[in-house]
């Protein structure tokens, strides 16, 4: 069996027995053709690496500059692919299932106060309701402005978000069934703002002949039909700029951590947080109480009447 076919019978896997979806699959694609094309330097393929392949192939990707984490999930995949192999009976050992992963510290999301997020609210829909303005304009604002909104009440993926159906803008619409990794469902509430800013977009967007009889509520000229996560996130920095923030501090999966950290910050419970987050882990979730832990530390160290201000020392 060919390389190529080694790799598609995997994904296959991954696609009907896990669910995973096509950015995942994609990740896993260039992740594992790196690894099979470096093998290839070693005069072996997939059935025929030893552990030794596998470390020559982890220190190369340190010499091309990859990060810690890029090479852990580098690793992972391979893990995965491996495994496969040796489940399906297409090789007698598992070279991968003795290593492990370069060890890397898990990165604290970033994070936008509350006043952040209403300043870009705030820029996002400047325009939107001047009818002064030219229709495309008044489109284009109207239309971020249903996403920022959507995102930071309900703290959808963006792709959840940006291949929403039409009939998510349907009025009183307060509660959305989102499809998240794996096709699992959930529901995601919708606040009334949310409501309010989709409802007009949508009349905005009905105005758009070209686009006005799709499925999609963020339709687009795109292979998928709808706003891709690279424009939302391209048109999102313009926002951040407009707003006084730093662009490389704003992206839209930042408002989904917002959404979290701000519900955890007054009083919600871990549990809901990650239902709504759609998180198969309460684990994943916790990284949230990190950062409140870091935020309640700072508070301490900077009001507390009896603490060293010269002091740096985290508590």
């Amino acid at each position: 069996m060919t390389p190529s076919r080694l790799l598609d019978s995997f994904l296959e896997m991954l696609s009907a027995e896990r669910g995973a979806a096509a950015n995942t699959l994609d990740a896993y694609r260039r992740d594992i053709e790196d690894y099979t094309e470096f093998l290839g330097t070693q005069g072996c393929d997939a059935l025929t690496s030893r552990p030794e392949n596998i470390r020559a192939w982890l220190a190369d990707l340190s010499a091309r500059g990859f990060r810690t984490s890029t090479a852990a999930r580098r690793l992972s995949a391979a893990r995965q692919f491996h495994r496969f192999l040796y489940t399906e009976g297409l090789r007698g050992d598992d070279p991968g299932a003795s290593l492990t992963g370069p060890k890397r510290g898990r990165a604290l999301p970033k994070i936008l106060s509350i006043e952040e997020v209403d300043r870009l609210l705030s820029s996002a829909g400047e325009g939107a309701d001047d009818p002064e303005r030219p229709l495309r304009e008044r489109f284009r604002a109207a239309r971020m402005l249903a996403l920022l909104e959507m995102v930071y009440s309900s703290g959808m993926r963006v792709s959840e978000l940006v291949s929403l159906p039409r009939s998510a803008a349907r009025a009183g619409t307060r509660v959305l069934t989102v499809r998240g990794k794996g096709g699992k469902e959930r529901l995601v509430p919708l606040t009334g703002a949310a409501q309010r800013a989709a409802a007009a977009y949508v009349d905005l967007l009905v105005a758009m002949t070209e686009t006005a009889e799709s499925p999609f509520l963020f339709p687009s000229l795109s292979e998928a039909g709808h706003i891709t996560r690279q424009a939302f996130a391209r048109d999102l920095k313009d926002v951040a700029l407009r707003a006084g923030l730093n662009p490389a501090r704003v992206s839209p999966h930042v408002l989904r951590h917002a959404f979290a950290s701000h519900l955890l910050q007054n009083g919600a419970d871990l549990r809901s947080i990650q239902q709504l987050l759609g998180h198969a882990d309460v684990a994943t979730t916790q990284i949230y109480t990190h950062v409140l832990d870091e935020r309640v530390s700072a508070m301490v160290r900077d009001l507390h009447p009896l603490a060293d201000p010269k002091s740096t020392a985290k508590p």
